[in-house]
């Protein structure tokens, strides 16, 4: 197949990228090159926040495209209007987050979503964004577009810095904040599972949105932080703390605190999202010591320092009010 990859040389774009040459597929990456997509793919530049560098995609056909912007939707507006009739199918990795706040739990695909427009020239709210990007997709692809709705998404090259906090936290060593309750589930994915998912979707032509993402408790607070001090090595010490020690000391779930949120509605709709329907289509979660041991591999040989994207918050909790919480 011929594939398009809007972006392909970070995080899930660039697992996309990898998987696709790995099939043998003819991969072309459009970017700004501030990175290189993987050896073996094809590369036109440009910057599509300047809609006439779009220039650069003015010939060519492909079976498939592939977009992973979270910019403004006007930009995926531009992209798949030129691309209509060039492209089979448009498969848009968006997010949950167009969910309408706080999405229930156990919700589906068809929950209620928030309104955007895909004329919209603004990012500043990532779930219209995101959702504006969708509308985007299908005014111009229609049952051909397919909507990935993604959820917390972990693995090698993870450029939001929430896994690489972790394991680096755990290789440091000694007491650990561990937010409980040690058995709390958690729903996410593996960039390379995503991108395996998609490139199926393609072959299969599929479309409509799909939550893409594990079954809630693939795995646990308690499995994710004990395979990252097995996957260190390290002699860290997890100290599982109450929900409302936590809460008490004034951390913040989720950014201080990576990954974690306390049972309630938040933890409810990040974490137990019905995704029966990606499943059944041929969605496969790799073990969470997998995910977690190719991470710490991959940030090994960065040094331990893992790209971080401008447009999101730097993730942990300061060793000072770790080591106060954990005083209590």
């Amino acid at each position: 197949m011929k594939l398009l990859v809007l972006g392909g040389t970070a995080f899930v774009g660039r697992a996309v990228v990898t998987a696709a040459l790995g099939r043998g597929w003819e991969v072309t990456t459009f970017h700004r090159g501030h990175a290189a997509a993987p050896p073996g793919a094809a590369t036109l530049l440009g910057d599509r926040n300047d809609p006439g560098a779009l220039a650069a995609l003015a010939g060519g056909e492909w079976d498939a495209v592939v977009d992973t912007w979270t910019g403004a939707p006007s930009a995926v507006d531009d992209a798949a209007r030129l691309l209509a009739g060039r492209a089979a199918r448009y498969l848009y990795v968006s997010s949950r987050s167009v969910y309408t706040y706080p999405a229930p739990g156990g919700g589906d695909e068809s929950s209620p979503v928030v309104e955007a427009s895909p004329h919209d020239t603004g990012s500043a709210d990532y779930a219209r964004a995101k959702r504006g990007g969708e509308l985007a997709a299908l005014a111009h692809f229609g049952d051909a577009a397919l909507l990935a709705r993604a959820g917390l998404v972990l693995g090698p090259q993870e450029n939001v810095g929430r896994l690489p906090w972790w394991l680096n936290r755990i290789a440091r060593g000694g007491p650990v904040l561990a937010p409980g309750p040690e058995d709390l589930p958690l729903q996410y994915v593996d960039a390379r599972d995503l991108a395996d998912w998609l490139l199926v979707a393609a072959e299969r032509g599929l479309g409509g949105a799909y939550n893409v993402t594990s079954r809630s408790g693939h795995a646990t607070m308690g499995s994710l932080l004990r395979a990252c001090v097995a996957a260190t090595g390290s002699t860290a010490e997890l100290r599982w703390t109450a929900p409302e020690q936590i809460l008490a000391a004034g951390v913040q779930p989720w950014t201080e605190l990576p990954v974690w949120l306390p049972p309630g509605p938040d933890h409810e709709a990040m974490h137990t999202t019905d995704v029966s329907r990606a499943h059944a289509a041929g969605l496969r979660c790799r073990p969470v010591a997998e995910t977690v041991r190719d991470t710490w591999s991959w940030l090994c040989e960065r040094g331990g320092r893992a790209p971080q994207r401008p447009d999101r918050p730097e993730h942990g909790l300061d060793p000072e009010t770790e080591a106060r919480v954990l005083a209590g």
